[in-house]
């Protein structure tokens, strides 16, 4: 996976420094931020940092639980979802790329539910995510 972007930056990325960041890939992180809000109610958004070491994460949440969260890098972001089993097993069964399936296949189990992480280059890998957290919300 790609480093985030903002390792190291102690305040919240500005407009300016994420479009410099993400590159093309911005009208991507833009269309994806929208679309998650107005097709699975993730309309809250919440940056966030755990460290410098770890760089800055948006957060998007329905409410009160967090839906995904994007991480920007450089040309791309990385979005991440826990998913719980029955969520999990939905995904497989959903008819996502197989580039997808084998994350999936491959994705660790943790106790808030397996860490599914996605690289976003293209339209096609954002179509992915909307279809995960369309998922997360059902399940």
């Amino acid at each position: 996976m790609p480093e985030n972007a903002f390792i190291g930056k102690p305040e919240i990325p500005t407009e300016a420094e994420l479009s410099a960041q993400l590159g093309r890939a911005k009208t991507l992180w833009d269309s994806l931020v929208d679309d998650l809000a107005g097709e699975v109610g993730a309309d809250l958004r919440e940056w966030k940092s755990s460290s410098r070491k770890t760089g800055w994460l948006l957060r998007l949440k329905r409410g009160e639980r967090a839906i995904v969260y994007l991480s920007p890098c450089r040309g791309c972001f990385v979005a991440s979802f826990a998913l719980g089993d029955r969520a999990m097993q939905a995904a497989r069964e959903a008819g996502l790329p197989k580039q997808v399936l084998s994350v999936l296949a491959e994705a660790k189990r943790y106790a808030e539910g397996t860490g599914v992480r996605l690289e976003v280059r293209t339209a096609r890998d954002a179509e992915s995510v909307k279809k995960l957290a369309a998922i997360k919300v059902a399940h």
